[in-house]
């Protein structure tokens, strides 16, 4: 008697793919080899079509998704093709700000997520900024002692600089993007409820007490200070604007 491999019920659907997708596929996958550099040319689109047997309307369709990701600059009529960009800071953000709103990520995650990115900056930039990096940081934290009795968004500007040149100062453009994508999809989610919270004022000063501790740890280059008054300022901060049953994970970093 033959057996079978198990219960076939467990395998999920197969997901058709468009052909325009199959070139954008190779497109990147060339790139990513390197067989693709920035500043290089496609060929033509009609050129295009033929090496990839397909339609014109295919092909200007993977063109318009190559272009709308920052992959390729394509102006119609281009005689010499779509040129190959360069990755680009800004091309990341748009792709990852698109992912954190795709994915629908809840508060409690996404304040996860800046719990860990932010603590780290702040553990490296106690140990690499530099004393003009510093000086960054220090007029911030000025700023945000002088918008206290100014009102939420003078205090969120300031607080949006200050959280800049830390992750400036940790020398990791990932970590600067990523936080960056994180830090005002939050905002995007409860800016309104912060700014009309009848302890607003309350609020920024005990955020302005915890931001000054992490200034003094960054510059006694106190990298675990600096990553400990980061964790308690954004729990602090957030916290209460999250289900407390969804709270746990948040806590659990403080623990660290």
């Amino acid at each position: 008697m033959t057996e079978t491999a198990g219960d076939p019920r467990g395998f999920e659907q197969v997901r058709p793919v468009r052909l325009y997708e199959r070139i954008v596929e190779q497109i990147e996958e060339a790139i990513a080899r390197g067989e693709l550099r920035p500043g290089q040319r496609l060929p033509s689109e009609r050129e295009l079509v033929v090496q990839f047997g397909t339609s014109r309307a295919t092909v200007r369709e993977a063109l318009r998704v190559l272009s709308s990701n920052g992959v390729v600059r394509s102006r119609p009529g281009d005689p010499n093709g779509p040129e190959i960009l360069p990755v680009t800071a800004g091309g990341l953000t748009k792709q990852m700000r698109r992912l954190a709103r795709a994915e629908h990520l809840t508060l409690a995650q996404l304040l996860v997520s800046r719990m860990m990115l932010d603590s780290t900056a702040n553990r490296l930039a106690a140990i690499l900024r530099t004393d003009e990096q510093l000086a960054e940081m220090e007029a911030a934290i000025e700023r945000m002692r002088g918008a206290v009795s100014g009102g939420y968004t003078s205090f969120s500007e300031a607080d949006f600089a200050f959280h800049e040149a830390i992750a400036r100062a940790s020398g990791n453009t990932l970590i600067q993007v990523s936080n960056a994508v994180v830090r005002d999809t939050v905002l995007s989610l409860i800016s309104d409820k912060i700014a009309h919270a009848r302890n607003s004022k309350a609020l920024m000063k005990r955020s302005l007490t915890h931001h000054e501790q992490v200034l003094t740890a960054i510059r006694e280059g106190d990298g675990p200070a600096a990553a400990h008054a980061s964790l308690h300022s954004l729990y602090d901060y957030y916290a209460s604007y999250v289900p407390a049953s969804e709270r746990a994970t948040l806590k659990a970093l403080l623990a660290n």
